[in-house]
């Protein structure tokens, strides 16, 4: 159950641990400019525990430093078991804002933007389109994205589509992430970054950000295992200790039109979802860029 007494105490605690903590260059205290001011979390990284009891994960999740969620649909909606008003009301009690939502696109759309759009989110976002036959299929998605882009248009926000690492791999010597950026219309459609997956698939993050600048909107902040195995759901580890360069990465992302940085993980080799959630609230709140 929500207790603001415990949250409060958590929050000091968390202020405490990080005051003491070794910090380098790209940590020092000073130059707050050069800090993310917000970041969130992709509510997927605590899918074991969050259906248990969705209010008191997203009072931890509040306690750890993140000042936006980014949800999914889980058994009970996007929301949780609470309607949308209540959610935004949870959210404002714990000072935290909805920003966004993976959705399934192809069932109720129209009420999900509207919902969203009552309570002041900015995205629905399209999760998984799966690996396609031919560069075909991809441009049929790329229709599909920007008619759902209108639906949102006109309800006030934007629709958004997040990639795998299967967009970044060659069909006829094309890549499908081209082709479906080249198709959707950037009035409609924006792009959210895994940074994970486009590493994962071989690709340069960095050269992707300013190929299609003020196209990639929102990020997933994932890192990779420095030893990653063949299994890719399974390279996944706290941020920092990866082999990602995040200073460079994010600061680039930023110069490029990026407006949110949304931290994830799916995978805990030496963890639990929640600590790795707490570890890596630390490490955004220290990181300079």
């Amino acid at each position: 159950m929500y207790n603001r007494k415990k949250f409060l105490q958590l929050g000091t605690a968390a202020a405490g641990a990080l005051a003491l903590s070794p910090l380098s260059d790209n940590f020092s205290i000073g130059d707050d400019t050069r800090k993310l001011k917000t970041f969130g979390l992709q509510l997927y990284t605590l899918r074991d525990d969050l259906p248990k009891d969705p209010k008191g994960v997203l009072q931890q999740v509040a306690s750890f430093g993140y000042r936006q969620i980014e949800s999914y649909e889980g058994p009970n909606g996007m929301f949780w078991g609470m309607s949308n008003m209540d959610f935004k009301k949870y959210m404002d009690d714990l000072g935290m804002k909805i920003i966004a939502s993976h959705s399934d696109i192809n069932k109720d759309f129209e009420k999900k933007a509207a919902e969203a759009a009552a309570i002041g989110m900015k995205y629905l976002i399209c999760p998984w389109l799966g690996p396609q036959k031919t560069i075909d299929d991809y441009k049929k998605a790329a229709d599909t994205f920007n008619k759902k882009g209108e639906i949102c248009k006109s309800n006030g926000i934007r629709f958004a589509y997040h990639n795998h690492d299967y967009s970044f791999k060659p069909i006829d010597g094309q890549l499908p992430q081209d082709v479906m950026m080249s198709i959707t219309d950037p009035s409609l459609v924006d792009y959210e970054l895994d940074m994970y997956w486009v590493v994962a698939a071989g690709e340069d993050v960095e050269g992707w950000l300013k190929k299609y600048k003020n196209r990639f909107r929102l990020c997933h902040v994932k890192d990779r295992s420095k030893t990653a195995g063949t299994n890719n759901g399974q390279n996944s580890v706290d941020l920092g200790t990866g082999s990602i360069n995040w200073p460079s990465v994010l600061k680039t992302a930023k110069e490029n039109g990026m407006e949110y940085f949304i931290v994830e993980q799916e995978y805990y080799p030496a963890s639990t979802p929640m600590k790795s959630a707490e570890a890596n609230a630390e490490y955004m709140r220290r990181l300079k860029i």
